[in-house]
């Protein structure tokens, strides 16, 4: 069974919910293409690291969310970070250092962050759509957010679409 990224609900609102990350690694690809060719174009560096293309040439399980942060200018401007959550027992000390010199590796601190769930295909105009309601009913909530929404996939493409979970996600203040 894949590792899902540890969280815990702080506070379930209608339209989303508030969650406490703990500290996490990322490994992190920039890629410059439309929303689903840059998912599907980080992918490979990603899965690569992961099979062994690091420093250590060490295996490392793979877990999700997988996800994808629009780069500049927002989703619009064609660039994007597409990531892989490291495992919980990895920190960024044990993190192998990538072979790929279009590959990081990124500590995260631990933070509230505001999700919105949703099932069904994940394209752009369905993360847009769903990014925009988690924006205006955080705010209506009273949060302030830190940073731009994100995007995240739980599930394999060949996973029918009413079952997979995508998320719209924000950092917020506490």
């Amino acid at each position: 069974m894949t590792e899902i990224q540890p969280y815990e609900v702080e506070q379930r609102y209608p339209d989303f919910e508030v969650r406490r990350y703990p500290a996490h690694v990322l490994v992190q690809v920039d890629v410059d293409a439309d929303f689903f060719k840059a998912g599907n174009m980080g992918f490979r560096p990603l899965i690569n690291y992961i099979s062994g293309n690091n420093a250590d040439q060490s295996k490392i399980a793979m877990t999700s969310p997988v996800t994808q942060h629009p780069g500049d200018g927002g989703v619009e401007a064609g660039s994007h970070t597409v990531s892989f959550v490291m495992p919980a027992d990895m920190d960024a000390a044990s993190a192998p250092a990538p072979s790929d010199p279009k590959v990081r590796t990124l500590a995260v601190p631990a933070g509230l962050v505001a999700a919105r769930r949703f099932s069904g295909g994940a394209d752009e105009s369905r993360f847009a759509e769903n990014a925009h309601t988690l924006l205006q009913k955080v705010a209506a909530s009273g949060f302030e957010t830190i940073d731009d929404p994100w995007f995240a996939r739980y599930d394999p493409p060949w996973m029918p679409g009413f079952l997979r979970r995508n998320e719209a996600l924000v950092r917020v203040q506490g």
